[in-house]
Order: structure tokens, then sequence, then C-alpha cells
């Protein structure tokens, strides 16, 4: 929570189980929740992204989301979008599933 809003990062994923995990511990500590969308991913970043999701300290912060056919990234970052809409997010931001961004 950040100034009494809840904070949501909408993560596009495809194909990034060797950097999800990068993603996911980086995240400033004030997001109250991660929306991993994965495009149809080849490999195993669903099932990463769903392993950190069981761990304690991600339990409640880490929902993943999943496309039935690729669609791109700006679909991914509009059905994260769409999460955070319906489930009272107040501030939504985007960060790439490839670990290339500052968090």
């Amino acid at each position: 929570m950040y100034k009494n809003k809840k904070i949501g990062v909408v993560i596009p994923c495809y194909n990034e189980e060797t950097q999800i995990g990068i993603v996911i511990e980086t995240m400033p500590d004030f997001v109250d929740k991660m929306i991993v969308v994965d495009d149809v991913s080849k490999d195993k970043t669903v099932e990463v992204a769903e392993n950190y999701s069981k761990q304690e300290k991600y339990k409640d912060k880490i929902v993943v989301l999943r496309h039935e056919i690729n669609s791109g990234v700006g679909a991914a970052i509009a059905t994260g979008y769409i999460w955070c809409r319906d489930n009272n997010i107040d501030i939504a931001a985007v960060m790439a599933g490839d670990a290339q961004m500052d968090p």
C-alpha cells in the first residue's frame, strides 16, 4: 500500500522462466499485488510464477493469469489492467517480465 492506495503491478510474460523470479524478488514491498499475465509461454514461466505464489512471503501477493491464445504484450497488459479494475486496485503499473526494468 502506498498513501492508502492499493498498488498492482501487471507483469506481461512470454517465455520468461529464467527472469520472472528476478522480477518477483525485486518488486518493492509497497506493491500489494503482482499480476503475472502469461501469453501462452512455451517454457515454465507459469510454473515458476505459481511456485513463488505458494511461498509464504508471496502467497497473497501474486496472481497468475493465463491467455489461451497468444495475443501479444498489449493484450497481456490489458488483461492485467482489467483484473486490477475488477479487484479494487487503486493504482496499476506495468513491469516487463524480462527483468530489464529497474523496479
